[in-house]
């Protein structure tokens, strides 16, 4: 399952939903259509330049692999690359066509994207739950793996959560993806607290501690983490962030997506670390990324409503985005230091994965 704002994935090896294979030098899919319901094309289009960039050779194509600044720290070597070649080349094409992309005409921005973000961040996840299933016995009930995602808004965590899932889909394992942002208050609750707290900004609206309801997001951890046998099924809450012209309110459960079991990934993404006291027992590795500036969140926060209301969603002025940021600028300040020095709660080295992403939301080695 994937938490967003921080995000959790549970996965469990599963059947085939679709299978690949490399033929000489031509790569061959089967898989399930891919639906427009479980990813959001503005944010991918307001991230990525349009110039398409030179198809490198090969060798070019494996020592690009081998640059990417996750590399170390996954304890990947340009051996194990080079053994794992078709699976990058595969990744990468199977991401091309999720995000409507020619996989030999990708534009520099997408190559870093693709092959120093999202594949390297599926095969940390791969070998976390390779780590977590030798946990059990043959024949055991293997529970849901939980990856948290932490991040400040914007930063391009939904687009990423949804690469990993397709991936892990049309490689045959079921996952589910839930955000902390799907845990908002209704909007006539949201009310109710502004009413009870009046003068206080923070709580004004939706976004900082105070505005969730804690309370379903624990009950639905609990059910997720149950998910561990086959036809049991379970509908996953969904906030609209454009209802009210972009103050927000809880979708109507008809909109809710089916989750079907036995899971072998949870993916969470959450922000707020003063939830983690009743989180943290969900999660088993955690993905942290890092930005340099929380300013940028402003712009990043932009491009997300300006990409909805193309998309013919009512949402936020400028300005009305300008104020709504503000507000988590203080808590972001406060926490993000801790965090990036220390980890989340609970989180040790080797379940822990820390990704500096610059303004362009792509990975960067770490000051």
């Amino acid at each position: 399952m994937v938490l967003h704002h921080q995000a959790f994935f549970l996965m469990r090896y599963a059947g085939g939903h679709g299978c690949s294979w490399i033929q000489g030098n031509s790569i061959h899919v089967h898989q399930n259509p891919i639906s427009s319901k479980n990813w959001r094309r503005g944010s991918v289009d307001s991230a990525f330049p349009s110039a398409p960039a030179e198809v490198a050779s090969v060798q070019n194509f494996f020592e690009y692999i081998c640059a990417g600044p996750l590399i170390g720290k996954m304890g990947l070597t340009s051996d194990t690359i080079a053994e794992s070649i078709d699976k990058w080349i595969l990744y990468g094409s199977l991401l091309s066509r999720l995000f409507q992309l020619n996989d030999m005409h990708l534009t520099d921005p997408q190559k870093k994207r693709f092959y120093h973000y999202y594949i390297p961040v599926f095969l940390w996840c791969e070998n976390q739950i390779s780590k977590h299933a030798s946990q059990f016995k043959d024949g055991e009930d293997i529970p849901p793996l939980v990856i948290g995602f932490s991040a400040p808004q914007g930063c391009g965590k939904t687009t990423l959560v949804s690469a990993l899932a397709h991936l892990f889909d049309v490689t045959g394992r079921k996952s589910a993806t839930i955000s902390i942002d799907d845990f908002y208050l209704t909007a006539e609750d949201q009310g109710k607290l502004r009413e009870a707290n009046p003068g206080n900004s923070l709580l004004e609206l939706r976004g900082n501690a105070g505005s969730h309801d804690l309370p379903f997001s624990v009950e639905t951890l609990t059910s997720l983490c149950k998910m561990t046998k086959e036809g049991m099924k379970m509908k996953l809450p969904r906030y609209d962030k454009s209802a009210y012209s972009g103050k927000g309110d809880r979708a109507d459960p008809s909109a809710w997506p089916v989750v079907e079991g036995p899971l072998t990934l949870e993916i969470v993404n959450k922000n707020l670390e003063a939830y983690y006291d009743a989180w943290d027992k969900f999660v088993d590795a955690w993905a942290v990324i890092k930005i340099q500036d929380p300013s940028c969140v402003y712009q990043w926060r932009l491009q997300a409503e300006i990409a909805m209301r193309e998309a013919g969603k009512p949402g936020m002025t400028d300005e009305e985005i300008e104020d709504f940021v503000s507000r988590y600028l203080p808590a972001y300040k406060a926490y993000l230091p801790v965090l990036y020095t220390e980890g989340p709660k609970g989180s040790t080295p080797e379940n822990l994965l820390v990704i500096e992403i610059d303004e362009g939301r792509n990975p960067i080695l770490e000051n």
